[in-house]
């Protein structure tokens, strides 16, 4: 899994352009594709941050093929990480994160996110 963020990969071009000027030489066509195929497949810079326990929750979600109406539902009970929660909805209404369901959203949306206590990069599969 490839963890670059769009950013990590204009920075990586910058750096070869500067290394190729510092010595001579130049950076071609070629080198271009390659930093523009690597930017195309590169993470968004913003990712979501959410907390670990939410990301296993949307995790759960997905594996249990829900979708985001049903992940969102206020009346929804769950058991993780041996508790039993009875909604998700404590994360967003108590939570520092502003706009949490948006967030929560995001990340469901587009597979990835940032865990919030670690910094790790989550990446879900993608389904077969």
């Amino acid at each position: 899994m490839n963890n670059e963020t769009k950013r990590d990969v204009l920075l990586n071009a910058v750096d070869a352009l500067a290394d190729a000027q510092a010595s001579g030489g130049n950076v071609g066509h070629q080198d271009a594709n390659l930093f523009m195929a690597e930017y195309d497949d590169a993470l968004p810079d913003d990712l979501p941050v959410i907390p670990e326990l939410i990301g296993k929750y949307l995790i759960m979600r997905k594996h249990d093929r829900g979708d985001l109406v049903q992940a969102l539902d206020e009346g929804t009970s769950f058991l993780l990480d041996g508790t039993q929660w009875e909604s998700v909805q404590d994360w967003f209404w108590f939570s520092d994160v502003k706009d949490s369901v948006d967030t929560f959203a995001r990340a469901w949306l587009l597979g990835v996110w940032r865990v919030e206590e670690t910094g790790e990069i989550v990446k879900l599969e993608a389904e077969k």
